[in-house]
């Protein structure tokens, strides 16, 4: 195999918060020894995630087998786990938010690697198997918060409304851009005007909305700049965790 190693478009700093947080983890669990040490393992995981390389690629870019990186395949989910953990909950990015001029709230469907068979996961919009995952972000276009992956064909208002971020910005009384998948959610979401055939004001109520709101689009081109999140071939149960430890890493390396 030709062996072409490749730089990763991500700061060192982003390497050291790994690491220590790995390092911290291996001394509350009292690992003695390991193959790969904490910096390995970071650079390991962060190969994965960043780039997407499967697991043949990793062992020729890492010098070992790929027998080495399936036994290995447990520091991965332990690298995804550790910073999973720190991933903040609504109610700390609502805390955050309120120092904010508005919000942003936008869906994105990660792909999937599934059979026909799975419609749970099929998205009739997107044409696809993927899960569904709200992402709140400030006026400048910085990610605040990720949701719960939840499965492709439920619907943006229904998921906004399941992690209750209607209530919690209702609550906050803070204002937020919304795409036309949020129409009839009320509160302080506010979503461009629907159809073809509009008056004139409409339109330009819909291009305001369109300028403040394409930075969220920014923000969730940011995520999928991950490119393990362009097509999931794993378990939907490890998504969510995947998708948090993506952000807590994202803020890391800014």
């Amino acid at each position: 195999m030709l062996v072409h190693p490749s730089p990763i478009d991500l700061s060192s700093r982003t390497l050291r918060c790994l690491t220590g947080r790995l390092a911290a983890r291996r001394g509350e669990i009292g690992t003695r020894w390991r193959r790969l040490t904490a910096n390995r393992e970071a650079l390991l995981a962060l190969t994965r995630l960043r780039c997407g390389d499967v697991y043949a690629q990793l062992a020729a870019g890492f010098g070992s087998g790929v027998a080495t990186v399936y036994r290995y395949i447990r520091c991965i989910r332990e690298a995804v786990d550790v910073p999973a953990a720190l991933a903040p909950i609504l109610a700390e990015a609502m805390d955050t938010a309120r120092t904010k001029a508005f919000v942003i709230l936008d869906g994105t469907l990660p792909p999937i690697d599934r059979i026909a068979a799975d419609t749970p996961y099929h998205s009739d919009r997107h044409k696809r198997h993927g899960m569904n995952v709200q992402a709140l972000t400030d006026p400048f276009g910085r990610l605040l918060w990720a949701s719960p992956a939840l499965p492709g064909p439920t619907h943006d208002l229904t998921a906004a409304r399941t992690h209750g971020i209607v209530d919690a910005l209702t609550d906050a009384d803070l204002k937020c851009w919304a795409d036309k998948a949020c129409q009839g959610a009320g509160g302080s979401i506010r979503v461009p005007f629907r159809g073809r055939r509009i008056e004139r004001w409409p339109r330009r109520h819909n291009s305001t909305h369109a300028k403040n709101r394409c930075l969220g689009e920014q923000a969730m081109a940011t995520l999928k700049g991950w490119r393990l999140l362009r097509k999931l071939r794993c378990s939907t149960n490890r998504i969510t965790a995947i998708v948090q430890a993506v952000l807590v890493l994202h803020h890391a390396s800014a």
